[in-house]
């Protein structure tokens, strides 16, 4: 960040009628001596002072002649002082890079040699800083309100450190906009401590016992920001990802609409989860354009040497991956959140939880947005927004793990060397990474109106629905995307790169007639263009290529098939509505009807059939935009409907697309399907998935199956969910009924999409 000069003698002057007294935040004695000179020079007489504890090291100071000052009765007015070190100017801007790794200590927090010699050789790099103060009396008034229990000294100096950091951010810049001493200042808390004296009450625990585990509890969760380490990583993102990637990609203005939403309300950003790179491309950006880190909730099993280190000091804060049972742990997590949102730090996590390992949106986890929605009921702040975050890739260099274990191979296990093998996973050629931001869902907007203590778990939905369908709008169209489609729609046949422009072409008709989002121009009709997206495929091992007789041909082999998917269903979901349609008119079809209501029911049918797979919004809504959607094509369709029949719809709306956007998913589903109306024995998931799996290399051998994607675990656990959901699984009077029909449900649906083949 460009220097910025302060203005002169800022807040270094008390009221008239008021001793003054200058708080010393010194984390050394040279830093004492410093300030002292400073305030003599300025004020031109010996300045009163009292040194307190050290907001860089959290020790040092004299509390007891803090308290003493404040107990006097003279009601003095105390000002916080504070030395600024910065970093050393690297091409226009302060900051710390690697070099300063090799250096002894942080230049931002020198210990007393190099902080003398800065002092000496570099004075450019020093600066002193006076925060805007408070009468004594104001601040025990403050006091009595808070809530806090440390007292009236240890209030007084974190007010004087949060002043100081509002402060020296304008020298610093907002990207340094974090939180110290998080643990003592939620343990100082009253309303945390009668929390856990009432818990241990309740269990009849020690009460002793049970703060030190709630501390404890606290310390393995909180993130504990280091403006040096956070310079330094986004250094080393900026080299990892440029081993693989050519940048990062996004729009300035829907940066700067952030910016402003943060500087009003707390803020919580929930990216889509494709890829190890998610975090660090989001952080990257935020370094990049000056915005504060946020505090990212990380799963436990990252707190590992020395990822874990590492990234807990640029905001990660480690979650338990279980803890249902563990209320003590509850009441901490939730004290963390709340002071969290009411100091609007911002937020982070993943609604899906863990990575997608097909492509599209996951399920989303409500657990953490549960915790924030209380904050807000609770009143810790007025409003909370939900900032919707995708973030997609030309190529993700995990798609080859994701295929295996779509294949029913275990997730590998995080670990140092499982670090490296992924780092250097990324030399080879991955395009560019696309953040883009959705417009913010309001939390109180949602459950603003219902009372404290009624139950939300409607609301809650609806929020995370929301917000995931938000993701879902502004994921742009890769060409990988659209490559990856055309290759699908030819179920891995053999095609040359003339023939796929031509699907390539219609297709990308279809996205410039609805105004669908895209990361860049997708010029189809340039034939390097198309034969560069299959290089790029194939050199990843995504496609295979033959070339003989003056002619290359491009095709894919079933797990192949798997990997290039992902692509696809990061952006089918733009044309799911249309081949819902599809097939309904083929419903439709099939009877001779020629109702246009018929069309909403098979419609909504094939919607509640597939609403475990893709975010929908509501039925009236779905309907309407899916009906615009028809009349992009066919403006007058219920009249075409009534006059020639549903085949003339169908005509008019072009080349099918349900055999590539819907066919994959039903075919799992069939797999399903089938293997539960064969069931007999008591259900067990993991056996269950293994039998599906053999089932589907059954039906791909027969020639059931049109692609070896659907050969997938992941889609197997999806269709387990509608199963569920419609209590098909565990044993029941009927279910042996209900099961066949709904294998024959699902057997009609797919028919009717496999018609475009």
């Amino acid at each position: 960040v460009p220097l910025r000069s302060p203005e002169p003698e800022p807040h270094l002057r008390g009221p008239e009628g008021h001793p003054t007294v200058y708080l010393l935040d010194a984390a050394t004695d040279l830093e004492v001596r410093m300030l002292e000179r400073w305030l003599r020079r300025r004020l031109g007489a010996p300045p009163e002072t009292c040194r307190i504890t050290s907001s860089r090291r959290g020790r040092g100071g004299d509390p007891e002649a803090l308290e003493a000052r404040l107990a006097a009765g003279d009601d003095p007015y105390l000002i916080p002082v504070r030395v600024v070190w910065l970093a050393p100017k690297k091409r226009g801007r302060r900051r710390v890079g690697w070099s300063d790794f090799f250096k002894p200590g942080d230049p931002r927090d020198p210990w007393r040699i190099r902080a003398t010699l800065i002092k000496t050789f570099k004075p450019s790099r020093v600066r002193m800083i006076a925060a805007p103060g408070a009468s004594a009396s104001q601040l025990a008034t403050d006091y009595e309100t808070s809530g806090e229990i440390d007292g009236l000294a240890s209030f007084v100096t974190r007010r004087a450190w949060l002043a100081l950091e509002r402060e020296e951010r304008k020298l610093r810049g907002n990207r340094f906009k974090i939180p110290r001493f998080v643990p003592e200042a939620i343990l100082s808390r009253r309303e945390f401590v009668d929390q856990i004296e009432d818990f241990a009450a309740r269990a009849s625990l020690d009460p002793s016992a049970t703060a030190q585990r709630a501390e404890k509890y606290l310390r393995e969760i909180a993130a504990t920001h280091s403006p040096y380490v956070i310079d330094l990583i986004a250094g080393a993102i900026r080299a990892l990802y440029s081993q693989g990637y050519g940048g990062i990609y996004y729009d300035p203005a829907e940066v700067e609409q952030v910016a402003a939403l943060e500087a009003e309300y707390p803020v919580a950003f929930l990216p889509s989860h494709r890829s190890n790179m998610d975090r660090l491309s989001l952080q990257f950006m935020l370094w990049e354009n000056d915005l504060p880190p946020n505090h990212t909730a990380g799963g436990i099993n990252l707190n590992f040497f020395p990822v874990g280190p590492l990234i807990r000091r640029t905001g990660v804060f480690f979650i338990r991956r279980s803890f249902r049972d563990n209320h003590l742990y509850k009441i901490v997590l939730r004290a963390y959140l709340d002071y969290l949102i009411e100091k609007r730090f911002p937020l982070e996590w993943y609604m899906e939880g863990g990575r997608s390992r097909t492509g599209k949106l996951l399920p989303p986890r409500l657990g953490l947005l549960n915790y924030v929605v209380d904050s807000q009921r609770r009143g810790k702040a007025d409003d909370i927004k939900l900032v919707p975050v995708s973030i997609a890739y030309d190529h993700i260099h995990d798609v080859p793990d994701y295929a295996r274990e779509a294949a029913g191979k275990g997730k590998e296990r995080e670990s140092f060397g499982w670090l490296v093998r992924k780092v250097r996973s990324l030399r080879r050629r991955h395009g560019n990474i696309y953040i883009r931001f959705g417009d913010p869902v309001s939390v109180a907007d949602v459950v603003g109106s219902i009372p404290p203590g009624e139950e939300v778990s409607l609301e809650l939905q609806k929020l995370a629905f929301e917000v995931m369908y938000r993701i879902g709008r502004v994921t742009p169209i890769t060409p990988t995307a659209l490559v990856s489609i055309v290759l699908l729609a030819a179920r891995g046949e053999a095609r040359t790169v003339a023939q796929l422009g031509e699907e390539c072409a219609r297709i990308g008709r279809f996205i410039e007639d609805r105004n669908l989002p895209t990361t860049v121009d997708l010029n189809v009709a340039d034939p390097g263009f198309l034969a560069y997206q299959l290089e790029v495929l194939a050199e990843h091992g995504n496609v295979s290529s033959h070339e003989a007789a003056g002619r290359r041909v491009f095709w894919l082999d079933d797990e192949q098939m798997i990997r290039v998917s992902y692509y696809r269903n990061m952006v089918v979901h733009f044309f799911v509505p249309r081949a819902i349609a599809e097939v309904a008119f083929t419903a439709l079809a099939d009877t001779g009807e020629r109702d246009p209501d018929l069309v909403h029911h098979h419609m909504l049918e094939l919607r509640d059939l597939l609403k475990f797979e893709f975010y929908f919004p509501e039925r009236d809504q779905f309907l309407k935009e899916a009906f615009a959607e028809i009349e992009i094509d066919v403006p007058d369709w219920r009249g075409v409907l009534g006059r020639a029949g549903p085949l003339a719809v169908l005509a008019k709306m072009g080349p099918p697309m349900a055999h590539w956007a819907l066919l994959p998913f039903l075919d799992a589903y069939q797999v399903v399907g089938d293997e539960l109306a064969d069931l007999h024995e008591p259900f067990e998931e993991k056996e269950f998935l293994r039998a599906c799996l053999a089932r589907a290399r059954m039906y791909r051998i027969e020639g059931q199956l049109i692609s070896g994607e659907s050969a997938s675990q992941v889609l197997f656990k999806t269709a387990l969910s509608l199963a569920h959901n419609r209590d098909l699984i565990d044993d029941a009077p009927d279910v042996a009924e209900r099961r066949a029909a709904f294998a024959a449900a699902i057997r009609a649906a797919r028919e009717r999409a496999a018609l475009g083949l």
